[in-house]
């Protein structure tokens, strides 16, 4: 065992995990092993302690068996062919007007997200179905690049949310308090998109045109069956999972219960339902839920021996120290998000910093939970913000050479709407009560 300063372990820290990561290594072992011989080193042995006591918390952290469930969840829905039914229905209503098919792709993305949560199922749905409308119909690919981007990462933050599930013990915020938070800054976003792609579409036509009669004519009755039948579903979904949380009827681990359950019966209702979907939905849901799973305890390991040999307090001290106030120690824990967004993936920024910072935000003078939700918003800007961007990879590997998209469209369609969440973020810096006046109105 050596002897080390709280500021010499932090930065051999910091810096074995830059190495690892750049050396292309999986996250969930880079922290890991970063902690285990950093931990040795500067501890010795009785490290192993502290790293069974870890494994033994996630493992019996009642509020993560919610994760695989969600998971599940989303699987089903996406296999279920109702994302097929609603864009159908978005693309008769809207057609009609320029950029329509656009703003119905980030709809659909805002409604699949209360369904879904899972970024990988709804970029893929959407590049799987609306993409190719858009890119026939004359659309720019920049456009329709960046509004399945935009509109698939919305599943990370409107509820039901991984994420969230993932922040609430980390930051011991109630799971329940952080969805319904996260409801009307998830509608701001979409509202933001859609109402940039109906401004850049009316001032430049050709990027996003109308769609012809002959396409959208329909009898004003079909167009509200298809609209209703294709809404119900989903509605139900949401209202059996998220109406639980909010009436207090049920936890959040509990209502990903009835929503796995709920994903199932919708399933059958559109006739999808079948042994190979089940068989398919559970292999994926647990090949999904173990990268999870391996990246949750490598970090909890890292931050463990982190907080132990007091490296918290050196990153506590040099973000206070930071000259303009609350504010700007505020500014400056959002931008190491947001450059961590840029290389980490987001359940390991979640992993790592949400243990350090915490405890800052109280001293700061800060509401946890509004402080939570402004965290989770920046962290949207990680999916579109290149190199590490999950949307853009997701987005890429479901296009067909036909489409003759590359990686530059996709990228120079998501920057717009990165600037998009930046001024979501403003707002709610301006106004709170966007984030805080939902969760006062639960009922306990």
């Amino acid at each position: 065992m050596i002897d080390l300063s709280p500021q010499a372990v932090a930065i051999a820290m910091t810096g074995g995990l830059l190495l690892g990561i750049a050396s292309g290594f999986p996250l969930g072992l880079v922290l890991g092993g970063v902690a285990m011989v950093v931990g040795v080193v500067a501890w010795g042995p009785q490290v192993f302690s502290m790293f069974y006591e870890r494994l033994f918390g996630v493992l019996t952290e009642y509020t993560f068996l919610a994760v695989p469930l969600f998971i599940f969840m989303g699987i089903m829905v996406q296999k279920s062919g109702v994302s097929d039914k609603l864009f159908s229905a978005l693309h008769i209503w809207l057609g009609g007007f320029r950029g329509g098919l656009a703003i119905g792709t980030v709809l659909l993305g805002t409604i699949l997200a209360a369904c879904v949560g899972v970024i990988a199922a709804s970029v893929t749905m959407l590049g799987l179905i609306a993409l190719p409308a858009m890119l026939n119909r004359g659309y720019s690919k920049e456009l329709a690049t960046g509004a399945c981007c935009a509109g698939g990462t919305l599943g990370i933050l409107i509820p039901p949310s991984i994420m969230i599930i993932l922040y609430g013990p980390m930051a011991t915020i109630s799971v329940g308090k952080l969805f319904m938070a996260a409801f009307i800054p998830g509608f701001i976003l979409s509202a933001l998109y859609c109402t940039y792609i109906a401004v850049r579409c009316f001032t430049r036509p050709r990027e996003g045109p109308a769609l012809p009669p002959s396409e959208r004519t329909l009898p004003w009755s079909k167009k509200i069956n298809m609209l209703l039948t294709s809404m119900v579903p989903p509605i139900f979904l949401v209202l059996a999972v998220l109406g639980s949380i909010f009436l207090g009827i049920a936890s959040p681990t509990e209502a990903a219960a009835v929503g796995a359950l709920a994903s199932i019966l919708l399933a059958a209702a559109y006739r999808s339902l079948s042994l190979r979907v089940v068989k398919e939905t559970a292999y994926t849901t647990m090949g999904t839920f173990s990268m999870v799973f391996v990246i949750v305890v490598g970090a909890s390991f890292f931050t463990g021996v982190f907080l132990r040999m007091g490296c918290g307090d050196v990153v506590a001290h040099l973000i206070t120290a930071m000259p303009g106030g609350k504010w700007g120690s505020f500014i400056i824990i959002q931008l190491i998000i947001f450059i961590l967004g840029m290389f980490i993936d987001w359940i390991g920024i979640i992993m790592i910093m949400i243990p350090i910072v915490s405890p800052i935000v109280v001293e700061l003078g800060f509401n946890p939970l509004w402080f939570a939700m402004m965290i989770i918003v920046n962290l949207q800007m990680s999916f579109l913000s290149p190199p590490f961007a999950y949307a853009i990879f997701f987005l890429k590997g479901v296009t067909t050479p036909e489409m003759r998209i590359d990686s530059s469209h996709i990228i120079r369609g998501v920057i717009p709407f990165i600037g998009l969440i930046a001024i979501g973020l403003l707002l709610l810096i301006r106004f709170p009560q966007l984030i805080l006046w939902l969760p006062s109105m639960m009922i306990k």
